[in-house]
């Protein structure tokens, strides 16, 4: 579909920002497993993604598999478009973009060894190793202008290197956490072909970022702000706070259902024997 059948003449849109996003947190989580390895005894594991994959000899695998990607809800945003971040003071062309997509990546992390006890040492290293990973990915933010210009938010080039004031910094956060059960673990296995082997489960949260589009500026037009009153109430202190309200009058008694027929009270004086 042609570009001009949904933008305005004039408007133009630049590529997806962060639909490689996904795919580059698993590999910082791959690289981040790997240069984690100090052992000077025996080689690093190997890092695999098919968990029906069996090595024939002695070498030790964890396997690292995302099998599922959420909206995060607490993060709830918005798909109408509004000005971007990079937008200067009198500039002539205006960019937009929509507010990012918040996302829960799942992993599964697993191991394997070819004795139970080597696999669980291999899973404790495996679980205080991604308790330093604090952030998989920090880096600038990577904006892609419509003629493909990559800037950070404060409009230089961009560079993985760059820091500073107005420097907006992308970050990937991975935590441990319990979402699958041992039913669901077993069931997960049987279902790739796969021998139960012990398991942790992350969730890495991240932004993806769309497109950017371009356009002339336009002017703005609002109503005019309607004149604040200058007569406050009575309750109403001049420095804005309320004081004490007028006592209102004391209420009549209440009669509660219909009037009495031939009713006089007790001490009534026409009732005097006098």
């Amino acid at each position: 579909m042609s570009e001009a059948l949904y933008l305005p003449a004039g408007f133009a849109r630049g590529p997806n920002q962060g639909e490689g996003l996904i795919g580059e947190v698993t590999e910082a989580l791959h690289r981040f497993l790997l240069d984690g390895w100090t052992a000077t005894d025996r080689p690093p594991p190997r890092i695999e993604e098919d968990l029906s994959f069996v090595p024939k000899d002695r070498e030790e695998v964890v396997y690292v598999m995302m099998y599922r990607a959420a909206r995060n809800t607490d993060l709830t945003n918005s798909k109408h478009f509004r000005p971007s971040r990079l937008n200067g003071a009198g500039a002539d062309e205006i960019l937009y973009e929509r507010p990012p997509l918040y996302l829960d990546l799942h992993y599964l992390i697993a191991v394997h060894s070819k004795f139970r006890s080597d696999a669980e040492r291999l899973l404790g290293w495996a679980l205080l190793r991604l308790h330093e990973a604090t952030h998989l990915i920090y880096r600038p933010r990577r904006y892609i202008r419509p003629d493909g210009a990559m800037v950070d938010s404060t409009g230089a080039e961009w560079s993985p290197d760059r820091e500073g004031d107005g420097v907006i910094m992308e970050k990937v956060a991975l935590a441990l956490t319990d979402d699958l059960t041992v039913g669901d673990a077993i069931n997960f296995f049987t279902i790739h072909e796969a021998p139960y082997r012990p398991y942790l489960t992350y969730v890495a949260r991240c932004a993806m970022e769309g497109a950017l589009v371009s356009g002339p500026a336009t002017v703005i037009r609002s109503h005019r702000a309607e004149p604040m009153r200058s007569d406050p109430p009575a309750s109403e202190r001049q420095n804005g706070r309320l004081g004490r309200a007028a006592a209102r009058p004391p209420a009549g008694r209440r009669t509660i259902g219909p009037e009495g027929h031939d009713h006089r009270p007790f001490n009534d004086p026409s009732d005097s024997e006098d």
